[in-house]
């Protein structure tokens, strides 16, 4: 928050104290100053009017018009308007403004960054997909926004973990051991009947020939059935993780914590969260199955954690999961799932409350399907049939930038279209080249200008329209971070980055920056570095190169 925005929210407290001499502390909740959509309402709106009247039984707008009586006009204020249903809208003067750009240049700590979390332990669990396959495109996506999101905590004061929970057991993995079974037996020339619930891939025959050569595979070949199934079942999945860890690294993207699930069936942990669910009352017997009463707690329908056969169901130790994680001591729990498991929220926050947890410091963000174009038309994708689109082949074909940018250009919850030739398209029409454009652009001026020094003593020259709208694009830029992290939603951060690389190759279209006039080029010069400053920032968060030539 600049000191602008400070000395404004005390200005708008002491006024409300003015008019209404007997208000409460707490009629102060819920006080935002937000920055107004259109340019007509000013620069600065805030809901102050909107927040009293219910305790003043008042019409907002009686309210805002009594409130800005008692504000006086100063060198920050410009001017005052009252808006309906009763905002007090700020006009900030241009005095005011170049303060706040001296602030982003002089700036101790990042420009941006904030005490928001307070040191708060959060974890994010992302991408998290079972070692059956490659990543794919909607890995990729999970993989974007979440290390994205870890991002922005951090730089909001989180103490934020990245974890990915490995499903390295079950009835996906057992298919997936049946499957490498089938294709290595198929390549030394030995019968062997594909799994009709097998995987596919052309990747299952590469892990089936690195098998083939192995030093394991030469010393049993005399003795095939010495490999068991179980075998099968841990090369694969191990050869897999191999794989997606590689991919993610070359994405960009390091998780803190990777969590076995294999390792959590063996610890007795499953076992203990069933027993506390026991214990608290929320488990009954029924036709040989053991069920969670889940509706109790808001679940549409009860759900079996144990079925008839003794085996737990995949909710079980997803239980236990989520019990571990209250233990660490989080503060927040951030899951990012696929749409599949939309319908899994209900039942997971049921056990967290069951548990005596509070399900609100859960959330569950769902990152929607992404197709992908190619020439106009979608790219068909289907895991099983082996005809899908890696992570990988995306980064190959457009850059790890490009990718994580076009991932992260929706909301979280909304459908994404990928289009693979404007990510790649080396125009200003792809929107992550325009904002690397904008940062490369800028370190060329300031190479060119060597001579130019930075000269804060000159801003009173930055005059013009277009160098005040530059200003106070950057100034909200703290107000776009707190968004994007409040919200847990990347793309907020996104949209301002091309809104800001717009408003600036605007200005360098109308406005020479390096001019005959020294003192102007000097200022000119600082405001062009507090932008490419906030763009590096920003394209940091979203773990994109901020590229000083293209």
């Amino acid at each position: 928050m600049t000191k602008t925005e400070k000395d404004l929210i005390a200005t708008i407290k002491i006024a409300v104290k003015k008019t209404f001499p007997d208000i409460s502390d707490n009629a102060f909740e819920g006080f935002l100053l937000e920055v107004p959509k259109e340019k007509k309402f000013g620069d600065f709106s805030s809901n102050i009017a909107m927040r009293l009247s219910k305790e003043l039984r008042k019409a907002p707008l009686d309210i805002a018009a009594g409130i800005i009586k008692h504000i006086e006009k100063s060198d920050a204020i410009q001017d005052i308007k009252v808006e309906k249903p009763g905002f007090i809208n700020f006009y900030i003067s241009n005095k005011a403004v170049i303060a706040t750009l001296k602030d982003i240049i002089k700036e101790d700590v990042e420009f941006g960054s904030s005490f928001l979390g307070n040191g708060k332990k959060v974890q994010i669990e992302f991408v998290s997909a079972n070692p059956t396959g490659p990543l794919t495109v909607a890995h990729g996506r999970q993989a974007a926004i979440g290390d994205s999101l870890a991002r922005i905590l951090k730089f909001c004061g989180y103490d934020v973990t990245k974890e990915y929970y490995i499903n390295d057991e079950g009835v996906q993995i057992q298919a997936l051991g049946k499957s490498l079974k089938a294709r290595f037996m198929e390549i030394i020339g030995e019968k062997s009947e594909f799994p009709e619930n097998g995987y596919k891939g052309n990747y299952i025959y590469t892990i089936a020939q690195k098998l083939k050569d192995s030093e394991v595979a030469k010393q049993v070949r005399t003795n095939l059935a010495s490999l068991s199934d179980e075998f099968f079942m841990e090369y694969a999945s191990k050869e897999i993780m191999k794989t997606i860890l590689e991919d993610l690294e070359d994405f960009g993207v390091y998780f803190d914590v990777w969590y076995s699930q294999k390792i959590l069936a063996k610890s007795g942990k499953v076992e203990k969260a069933i027993a506390d669910l026991k214990e608290k009352g929320f488990l009954y017997e029924q036709e040989g199955a053991t069920w969670f009463r889940s509706t109790d707690l808001g679940d549409d329908k009860d759900r079996v954690i144990r079925k008839s056969d003794g085996s737990y169901t995949y909710l079980t130790p997803d239980i236990a999961y989520h019990k571990e994680k209250f233990e660490k001591g989080y503060k927040k729990i951030i899951n990012i799932w696929g749409p599949d498991h939309h319908g899994y929220i209900n039942r997971i926050k049921a056990a967290c409350q069951a548990l005596g947890y509070d399900k609100e410091k859960v959330s569950i963000l769902i990152a929607q399907l992404v197709t992908l174009y190619r020439d106009g038309k979608p790219v068909k994708m289907s895991t099983r049939e082996g005809e899908f689109i890696t992570l990988r082949e995306v980064m190959d074909e457009v850059g790890r930038d490009a990718a994580r940018f076009f991932f992260i250009m929706r909301r979280t919850e909304s459908h994404l279209d990928f289009d693979l030739a404007l990510a790649k398209a080396e125009t200003l029409d792809n929107p992550v080249y325009y904002i690397q454009y904008a940062h490369a652009r800028i370190s060329s001026i300031i190479e060119f200008s060597e001579n130019a020094k930075q000269n804060l003593d000159n801003l009173a020259l930055l005059d013009k329209q277009q160098e005040m709208d530059l200003i106070k694009t950057l100034v909200h830029y703290p107000k776009i971070i707190e968004a994007a992290g409040s919200n847990l939603e990347p793309s907020i951060l996104l949209t301002y980055l091309q809104d800001l690389a717009g408003v600036f190759h605007s200005y360098y279209n109308a406005y020479r920056i390096i001019t005959d006039d020294k003192s102007l080029t000097e200022a000119r010069i600082v405001l062009i570095q507090a932008v490419k400053k906030i763009i590096a920032s920003g394209l940091e968060l979203l773990g994109v190169t901020a590229l000083k030539k293209m």
